[in-house]
This record gives structure tokens, C-alpha cells and sequence, in this order.
């Protein structure tokens, strides 16, 4: 297709003219990639159509929500129903009554639930109430997982251990940042000088199980041991950010994972989304009921939301949930990831390519280089020209992925064999290029 009748093109202009950037969220915007984004203009299934009708595998999902594929018959159902009932009242309904229970019976580590509308609303609200619950100001975050775009959460680490954060975005001013505490991921001997010198005033330790914004890495065991252990000693709240791991990794999400290696092991508040709202505006935080009713109004923590527990949202999120549900959902979906992992790495090596891939349940990710990393800086060592060849092969050939070498990717339940096939098939011809 040449540019004079590629139909994205004067559509990234039109919304450059209008919408900073043209994009709405800014890693839309293949400015780390290059080129020209695709503007869809519907889905089904595991694939989508941009503005030209070229279908795509998509490997994104709205970064995460999709894990029953686009249009899946129960969620149009369940949607279609909710719109003509009312699209939002501003008080209560039994609708989201449901949706907070089929929640709490899922994950046993929450016996209460506050819905909100999006990932940032439900982290920023998490830390207020770890803060006044316990009373203390400071927290701790790993360089590398991203809670959303709260003011206190833009930083990255300082110049050494317990240096506390700079912020990453202009308009934050240093004083918003001045209690967080960035350390690196992975490292046990870091995370417990950090609680020597700053334990009694720490409110909590908020982390990503796995991080998908560095693409896919994984708290180690021993990690997670400590996390929970130090916390536990100094008493502070130990905050899972779930959002893209909620029910995407595991029905209990990441935290049912690491509970088969550590014994008893749950964290103290829970933040989730994507999933939980099935491709709709909502997400939730939650957790033991005498850390939940520090909120108002039962008690001084504030939070609010005009949307949340949105009528529509909520028919869309519990029928997801629903579904995922049924038997054999994740059987199936993890052998469908496996296939799809153990397949590029095949490709990848046959052709002489460095390449390493890990995956959990529904979301995979992979790295151009030999070892997959275990922090944030052996991240940033990643070939990141190559990765672009990468993802312009494959989208050439009809494969969406993520437009930046830092973000994870996801399989639904739509994905067939041959979608998967196809896919390899694609990065195989792309890694031929890439000898």
C-alpha cells in the first residue's frame, strides 16, 4: 500500500490538528516505533480492521481487557440489555452489588471492594488509603512498574539506595514526590536497606507481581518472600497492582500464583482493572474489610466517583467474568500463550536471532537479547532499532503487537491455532531478515 492511499495517514493528521499528539494515550502514537498508527474501525474476535479494512491478529486487546476476543456473544448480550435499562443514575444498583461479589469470591485475599472507573483512579486511591490507614506518608515503588498517572507515582529512581524519586513528567512539582521511595525490582538486598532506614514511616510497598510495562518480568520468588516479610515486620501495607494481571495471568490473578510457592502468601490491598470491566471504563481496589472501612463514608479516606460502578460497565465486567469462569477457560488459554511463546522462540533461534519469552496465563512477552531481564536497567539494554524492525515485519504481515519494546502482549480466548500459526509463520519470514 503506498502512502498516497493509506486512509490512517490523513486521519493521524486530522486528529494531530485537534488532540495533542493525535492520540489519546500516548504509546498510541508510534513514536517509538515510527510510522503511521493504525485507526481501527472495529474488531471481532482476535482480529481488528484499520481504516484501509486491513484485518490484523491483534496481540494487544486493549492492552488486556479482551481475554474472551472482541464482540463475544454473553458481553454483547449482557451490554445490549444494560444500555436500554439506563446508561448511568449516580446512585446505586444491584448490578454492581454483583459484580463486587463475583469479585471478593474470586480473590481471597479481599472481603471488600470499591469499584472505580480506570487503573490510575484505583492506584492513586489505594496509596491515599494505605496512608490513612496507617498513618505514615511514605511509599515504596520499583523502577520499571507503572501504576498509572497519578502525580505521586511519575518517578524514577534516584541516584542511589533510598534516594527518594524525581519526577518523570513535567507539572509535578519535587515536593509531591518527596515520600516516594523508588528501589529496583529483584533486588532483596535493596528492599531491606530500605526498610532499615525507612520502615517506621513507610504506608506501603506497591508493585507490579509482574511487570508488564517493562514488557513481562516477574517478581522472584525470594522477592516476593521479602516483600511480604518486610512489610509484615515494619507494618505496611503490602499493595498488589493487579491491574493488568487480574484475572489475566490466573482466575486469583498473580497472587494465586505466587501462593503456590509461598505458602499463605496475599498482599494486604489488591488494585485491578482491564479484565474486571471487560473492555468498559472500570476497574477496583479492595482488601481486608478492616483496611477497607478507613474509606468514606464509614471512614476519614476520601474517594468518589460520579461513573463508578456505571451500570452498563458493570454488565459488561460481570459477564466477563462469567465466562472466565467456566471450566478449562484457562487451560486452554495457557496452552494457547505457550504455543504462541515456545513457537517465536523456535522461529527466533532457527534463524540465529537473540531472543528469550516468558508467559503467564493470557499475556506473554519477549526479548531480543539471550536472557530475559530481571530489573528495569537490564531492560533498557534491549536492541530497540531491532525491535522496531521486528514490529514492522509483523505489522506489514497483518500482526499487531505492541508499538514499544517495553510493553507486554496478550492472547484471548479467540486466538486459534491457526491464528498462532500465521503469527510465527510472520515473525519467522521477519527474523530471516534480522540474521
Amino acid at each position: 500500500m503506498t502512502p498516497s492511499t493509506d486512509l490512517n495517514i490523513p486521519l493521524f493528521e486530522r486528529a494531530k490538528a485537534v488532540i495533542p499528539g493525535g492520540v489519546n494515550s500516548p504509546v498510541r502514537a508510534f513514536r517509538a516505533v515510527g510510522g503511521t498508527p493504525r485507526f481501527v474501525k472495529r474488531a471481532q474476535g482476535a482480529y481488528f480492521w484499520d481504516a484501509n479494512d486491513q484485518r490484523f491478529i491483534d496481540y494487544i486487546g486493549s492492552w488486556g481487557p479482551m481475554i474472551l476476543g472482541h464482540g463475544h456473544p454473553a458481553v454483547l448480550e449482557a451490554v445490549q440489555k444494560a444500555v436500554l435499562e439506563g446508561f448511568s443514575f449516580g446512585a446505586p444498583t444491584e448490578r454492581e452489588v454483583e459484580l463486587a461479589e463475583e469479585i471478593l469470591s474470586i480473590m481471597p485475599s479481599m472481603e471488600m471492594v470499591r469499584l472505580v472507573s480506570s487503573g490510575t483512579e484505583a492506584g492513586m486511591s489505594a496509596i491515599r488509603l494505605a496512608r490513612g490507614a496507617t498513618g505514615r506518608s511514605k511509599i515504596i515503588k520499583f523502577e520499571g512498574c507503572y501504576h498509572g498517572h497519578a502525580d505521586a507515582l511519575l518517578v524514577k529512581a534516584g541516584s542511589g539506595l533510598a534516594t527518594f524519586g524525581n519526577a518523570t513528567s513535567a507539572g509535578v512539582p519535587p515536593e509531591v514526590v518527596q515520600h516516594t521511595l523508588v528501589l529496583e525490582y529483584n533486588n532483596v538486598q535493596q528492599l531491606e536497606e530500605a526498610f532499615a532506614l525507612h520502615g517506621k514511616d513507610i504506608a506501603c510497598l506497591m508493585i507490579e507481581p509482574i511487570a508488564g510495562n517493562m514488557n513481562f518480568v516477574r517478581a522472584s520468588v525470594e522477592f516476593t518472600r521479602r516483600c511480604r516479610e518486610l512489610c509484615t515486620q515494619y507494618g505496611a501495607l503490602l499493595v498488589y497492582d493487579e491491574v493488568m494481571t487480574g484475572f489475566r495471568v490466573a482466575l486469583g490473578g498473580a497472587q494465586s500464583v505466587y501462593a503456590q510457592a509461598i505458602p499463605g502468601f496475599e498482599p494486604d490491598l489488591t488494585v485491578m482493572g482491564k479484565v474486571i470491566g471487560g473492555g468498559m471504563p472500570l476497574a477496583a481496589f479492595g482488601g481486608k474489610r478492616a483496611i477497607m472501612e478507613h474509606l468514606a463514608p464509614l471512614g476519614g479516606v476520601y474517594q468518589a466517583g460520579t461513573l463508578s460502578g456505571n451500570p452498563v460497565a458493570t454488565a459488561c465486567g460481570l459477564a466477563t467474568l462469567r465466562e472466565i469462569r467456566k471450566p478449562g477457560f484457562y487451560e486452554a488459554l495457557s496452552a494457547s500463550t505457550r504455543s504462541l511463546v515456545d513457537g517465536l522462540k523456535a522461529a527466533a533461534d532457527a534463524e540465529g536471532v537473540p531472543f528469550s519469552v516468558d508467559c503467564q496465563g493470557g499475556m506473554f512477552g519477549f526479548f531480543l537479547m539471550p536472557e530475559l531481564p530481571q530489573n528495569y536497567p537490564q531492560v533498557m539494554r534491549t536492541d530497540s532499532a531491532r525491535f522496531n524492525q521486528l514490529f514492522h515485519g509483523l505489522l506489514d504481515r497483518g500482526v499487531y503487537i505492541a508499538p514499544a519494546l517495553y510493553e507486554a502482549g496478550f492472547v484471548s480466548a479467540a486466538h486459534t491455532a491457526d491464528d498462532i500459526a500465521a503469527t510465527v509463520d510472520a515473525a519467522r519470514a521477519v527474523f530471516q531478515t534480522m540474521r
